[in-house]
């Protein structure tokens, strides 16, 4: 019997056979054509087997089937007699994928990027596949300003049917913002309303921040912002009425702008509350920021809706609806605003669900979650749940959401998802002068060691004035209710003849000691410890009398029996980028009896911060500190004394040079320490939104005082700092004017600071 073709298949959209055919039912199917593909996979796809009746319909379904599978670009059935055979011929395979040009994007990371698409080395060649290739790949170089790129892809056949695919990238320049231009604007200037952009025309620091480039995501979010700026003062009926956006013919400059209507200025003539209120109506009108006679804000009148529904949420009514309604009277331009509150039904906390920490162990979170499972929702339980978890520093993000359990009016979930940064940190500390060039210190530690919130640290000295070696070990949950217990235990040289401010001596100090923190409320701490300390004191040629005095009287070597006591309060939002709230502390320590020396430190500090506005916050710090001996000690041992001047007190001044000094000029140090420091801090231009780099500028002010000298009183300076969290870690610096330098004085303008992590 003569083979006789009974369908061809028709790609896509095509599934009949080519003519009709008498149906059969088949004893055998032979695969021809395949290289390979096994013909086990042919039939595994095949909607037929021996035995089965074809017929057309089966025809075209197995025609679709083997098309389906994307390995075949042709198909035929043929019958020779009762046998089935599936003719194919296969797709070509992809041999290699090579880019010529390529400076934007990383190869393998592109590479990797394309075969999450199916188009990879070793699969199936899809000519769609490759269109939807070079269109991202194009996309992709629009999205870093690059408009001029060229990609051309060439597909060359090999032996053994294969094909390799070349990516020729022409990438061009970027393409920067020339000018942007609002139109509409009375009430406010130009130069004002683009203070609200984060695009801009290239700048001086515009290379790094990329705001020069266009991007549609930045422009929405710019809109959104100069849409605020005029609703919290007042424009009520601003629009933006249309944005273009033109790119030059040389796709080198984009023009971009923006027309608006500003409308009229509003202000408030009433507001009322309506709807069920649990809450004390008195109680609720304090939470509104918006009052009868204020120019209209939107961001008062959300927050005001904000804080009345925070404060149902903390009554466990999670899903309290506050909407502020509006009543306009457009001849005299006023609004009157009425707060409909609708507190839903009161629910409580089904679970706490954790993802997203990969070394961190779940308990260490759940500890410090105040808002708990099966208690009523509380809005402020949850937030500050939240703030404590941020605040372990252990994570980059930290992210709670309560979403309402399915199938339930009364439930909801915590769900806290972390983004973990690494805890190990390598410090590196430097400080210049003219007189001692660069000094160095360092440490090594682990805030989380093993992902048990536990920290072990190291620091090492190697200068040529300390030598540092200390071990620090902490556990802050000893117990389940937060008290901490942690160890100390340190070698310490320091050479003060090496340090020109300093009289001379050396110190060879030895200790080991405890100390434990227990919280008192949620923002309070009380630290206290007890170590041994035995300290050996060397004179040097250049020792002051009284440095004489003291080992002739106390002997080379002395012990310390230390006693520790402190307490803390902090309130600040944040550890790393402050915005509001207060540090406070009191500590100090005492040489108890049982040991040879016996004196004591008290120290107290307050740190406050308060924004000026969204893009400045003020930070006053105040320090004071006092020592002195007592019993068989008539004096706080003199290296003991408090000292003043450097990066962490006074900058501008060498460091401890500021105080009381010795005929030859060295700085004794004294029994008595105020500092006090003044800063503004606020993004570095060029990158406003960027909160990795902050800058400020700084006054100081500090004295040292011993018994009655009080070493030519305060000294003050001022100056500029930029601290920036950067991939290598890290780094601060200050540059510092000395306002009122004594003669004697040592100053050390420049310092900087600069660690990485691991």
């Amino acid at each position: 019997m003569k083979p006789k073709k009974i369908a061809l298949l028709i790609m896509g959209l095509y599934c009949g056979s080519a003519w009709a055919m008498e149906p059969f039912v088949i004893k055998d199917i032979r695969v021809e054509g395949i290289q390979r593909t096994e013909a086990g996979t042919v039939f595994s796809y095949l909607p037929v087997k021996v035995g089965d009746t074809l017929d057309d319909e089966k025809v075209s379904q197995a025609v679709k089937a083997l098309f389906g599978t994307g390995f075949f670009k042709d198909v035929r059935l043929e019958s020779e007699g009762n046998t089935l055979v599936v003719m194919v011929q296969e797709r070509p395979a992809i041999s290699q994928i090579e880019f010529v040009g390529l400076k934007e994007f990383d190869k393998d990371k592109l590479k990797d990027g394309l075969k999450q698409a199916g188009l990879a080395e070793g699969r199936i060649f899809d000519r769609s596949m490759l269109d939807k290739a070079e269109q991202e790949l194009k996309r992709q170089y629009f999205s870093r300003g690059k408009y001029a790129v060229t990609i051309k892809t060439t597909v060359t056949p090999l032996e053994r049917n294969r094909v390799a695919i070349r990516f020729d990238v022409d990438e061009g320049a970027v393409a920067k913002i020339r000018q942007i231009n609002i139109v509409g604007n009375r009430a406010f200037s130009e130069k004002e309303l683009l203070k609200q952009f984060v695009l801009s025309t290239p700048g001086w620091m515009t290379w790094w921040s990329k705001n020069d480039q266009y991007s549609k995501e930045k422009l929405s979010g710019d809109l959104e912002n100069l849409r605020s700026f005029y609703l919290n003062r007042g424009y009520l009926e601003f629009n933006i009425d249309s944005t273009q956006v033109s790119i030059t013919p040389d796709k080198q400059g984009i023009y971009i702008t923006v027309n608006i209507a500003e409308g009229e200025k509003y202000t408030v003539s009433g507001v009322k509350l309506a709807g069920e209120m649990l809450v004390p109506e008195d109680e609720l009108r304090k939470l509104i920021k918006i009052k009868p006679g204020q120019v209209f804000s939107r961001e008062k009148l959300t927050e005001s809706s904000k804080l009345i529904g925070d404060r149902l949420g903390n009554d466990g009514y999670a899903f309290a609806n506050v909407n502020a309604v509006p009543e306009l009277d457009k001849e005299k331009h006023q609004a009157s605003f009425t707060f409909f509150i609708d507190p839903g039904r009161r629910v409580y906390v089904r679970r706490i669900n954790i993802t997203g920490n990969t070394k961190t162990r779940d308990e260490v979170i759940r500890r410090e979650m105040r808002q708990m499972e099966g208690g009523w929702y509380s809005t402020e339980k949850v937030k500050r749940s939240r703030e404590r978890v941020d605040r372990l520093g252990y994570f980059k993000d930290v992210n709670v959401e309560t979403p309402a359990v399915a199938g339930t009016t009364d439930q909801v979930d915590v769900n806290v998802n972390v983004e973990e940064r690494p805890t190990g940190s390598m410090m590196l500390g430097a400080g210049f002068s003219s007189s001692e060039g660069i000094l160095f210190s360092g440490s090594v530690s682990q805030n989380n060691w093993l992902g048990t919130g536990k920290s072990l640290s190291t620091q090492f000295s190697n200068g040529r004035i300390n030598k540092i070696y200390s071990v620090s070990y902490t556990d802050p949950y000893w117990t389940v209710d937060g008290v901490s217990r942690g160890f100390d235990a340190y070698k310490r040289k320091v050479d003060a003849t090496a340090l020109s401010a300093l009289a001379g001596y050396a110190s060879d100090s030895i200790g080991a000691g405890v100390r434990f923190g227990v919280p008192l409320n949620e923002y309070d701490t009380i630290n206290f410890g007890l170590a041994y300390d035995s300290t050996k004191i060397t004179l040097g040629t250049n020792a002051t009398q009284r440095y004489i005095d003291f080992v002739n009287q106390y002997g080379e070597r002395n012990s310390t029996l230390r006693g520790d006591l402190g307490w803390a309060r902090d309130s600040r939002d944040s550890l790393t980028y402050t915005t509001k709230g207060t540090l406070q502390r009191a500590y100090g320590e005492m040489g108890l009896p049982g040991g040879k020396l016996k004196y004591y430190k008290a120290n107290y500090q307050i740190q406050w911060y308060r924004p000026l506005s969204d893009t400045f916050t003020l930070m006053l710090n105040g320090e004071a500190g006092i020592g002195n001996g007592y019993g068989s000690t008539k004096d706080l041992p003199f290296f003991k004394n408090f000292y003043a001047g450097g990066v962490t007190s006074v900058r501008g001044y060498d460091t401890a040079s500021i105080g009381p000094k010795d005929s030859q000029g060295y700085a004794l140090g004294g029994n008595k320490r105020v500092v006090a420091n003044a800063e503004v801090l606020f993004p570095f231009p060029g990158l406003r939104n960027d909160k990795s780099v902050r800058m400020s500028l700084f006054a100081d002010a500090g004295a040292i005082y011993n018994k009655g000298d009080s070493g030519g009183g305060m000294r003050y300076s001022t100056g500029v700092a930029v601290s920036w969290i950067s991939p290598f870690g890290p780094l601060k610096f200050s540059l510092a004017k000395p306002l009122n330098e004594k003669e004697g004085d040592k100053l050390q303008k420049f310092q900087f600071q600069m660690g990485s992590t691991f």
